[in-house]
């Protein structure tokens, strides 16, 4: 499963999916800049753990929907500590859960330019350097949204389904470049943002209270799709691309 060698960029990497991407990355042997919006104590607390490991770390605020962001921050990655080989695209938002007829447009463009222009910029932006590598690889955190697409998400849904697309279109074209993309699809995970859209909806506090009702007996955790992304992206996977993988226990 070794990484050593490789750089990798993960977005929304300080908390949650994200955080436990970028700590197995850096397990397996990457370097691993984080990327975050606003939570700098999260951000340089993941960076200290990457670094206990051995590994070598930097964190980089930047919203990555705004394209001047993700420039600066792709160059500085690829300055401090060299190409980038793996980008995951993990940054993202919900959102609020109201009908079509009742959405905002400013929060139909926020939730479609997160998850899906950031997506496009960062591939586009990352490529040059990954094209320098023996290896290269991008995945898209998505969601199991896009099986059913839900009544009242449709921006997120939209988002998601844009990113999916994104993916779909890429991996063809770098192929040819023994670049592989694919999409890791996670249901409901244990995150800040998990608890917040049960209690919403659900009205339960303790996420302990679901684990009976769920896959295997407990609620999807973030190494859950942390595991998943680290097999994609190391040399046990020499000839998977272009696939979406769904971790929500087969619900």
């Amino acid at each position: 499963m070794s990484l050593e060698g490789r750089v990798a960029l993960v977005t929304g990497g300080g908390r949650g999916i994200g955080k436990a991407i970028a700590l197995a990355l850096a397990e397996d042997g990457a370097d691993v800049a984080i990327n975050y919006a606003r939570d700098d104590a999260a951000a340089a607390e993941t960076v200290g753990e990457i670094r206990a490991l051995g590994r070598r770390a930097e964190a980089y605020q930047a919203a990555v929907q705004n394209y001047e962001d993700d420039q600066q921050m792709v160059d500085g990655v690829v300055r401090d500590l060299g190409p980038i080989s793996i980008l995951v695209n993990n940054a993202g938002i919900a959102s609020r859960g109201r009908s079509v007829a009742d959405t905002d447009p400013a929060e139909l463009e926020r939730v479609v330019a997160t998850h899906a222009f950031a997506a496009h910029y960062l591939s586009q932006l990352a490529l040059p350097s990954m094209r320098t590598c023996e290896r290269g690889d991008i995945v898209m955190i998505s969601s199991a949204a896009t099986k059913g697409l839900g009544a009242n998400g449709a921006p997120y849904n939209m988002a998601k389904a844009a990113q999916e697309a994104l993916a779909q279109t890429l991996f063809k074209e770098e192929r040819a470049n023994n670049i592989r993309v694919n999409i890791v699809a996670p249901g409901l995970v244990e995150t800040e943002m998990g608890k917040r859209l049960v209690k919403a909806t659900q009205g339960v506090e303790d996420l302990r209270q679901l684990d009976a009702s769920m896959p295997f007996g407990r609620v999807c955790q973030p190494d859950d799709i942390a595991n998943v992304v680290r097999f994609l992206v190391s040399p046990r996977n020499s000839y998977v691309t272009g696939e979406r993988l769904y971790v929500n226990g087969g619900v």
